[in-house]
């Protein structure tokens, strides 16, 4: 399904979070375009595995809360709603340890694949403030930046 629409889209920028996960999903999107950037962020495992585990949503919206970073105002409540948040079993840290584990082995010859090509960049580090600076000036050079319309 996710490559019917890219193949679509194929005379537009796109921005894939965490497609390719595989090798072989890699190998079918080589097979619609050639990708020019991939960028992989090196956060550290037990970075991950809080940010993930302090991860709650409220099902009916969609809504999600981190309690470090977007907390709900009343703790285990819906902003809007006042219903009830739950944390998803994926979110559980026994659940995101697993994850991260089998993601690492998973996504390791896929960002094999990309440095390979010289289209890889890497950012290391905890802090978005940081890294997203360097995140943007690595877009920046390949495409456009679009402003939004409150910047214009």
């Amino acid at each position: 399904m996710m490559l019917s629409e890219l193949e679509n889209r194929q005379d537009q920028h796109w921005l894939l979070d965490g497609f390719p996960m595989t090798l072989v999903q890699a190998e079918a999107l080589d097979r619609i375009c050639d990708l020019d950037l991939v960028i992989t962020l090196n956060i550290p495992f037990e970075t991950l595995r809080d940010r993930l585990s302090r991860r709650w949503i409220h099902p009916p919206s969609g809504r999600v809360y981190n309690l470090d970073f977007n907390p709900p105002l009343v703790h285990g409540v819906d902003d809007v709603t006042g219903e009830r948040l739950v944390q998803q079993e994926d979110d559980k840290p026994e659940a995101v340890n697993v994850r991260l584990r089998q993601y690492k082995e998973v996504a390791k010859p896929v960002v094999k694949l990309y440095k390979s090509r010289g289209v890889l960049h890497q950012f290391s580090g905890t802090d978005t403030d940081k890294i997203w600076p360097c995140v943007y000036a690595v877009f920046s050079n390949k495409i456009t930046p679009i402003q939004s319309r409150e910047a214009c």
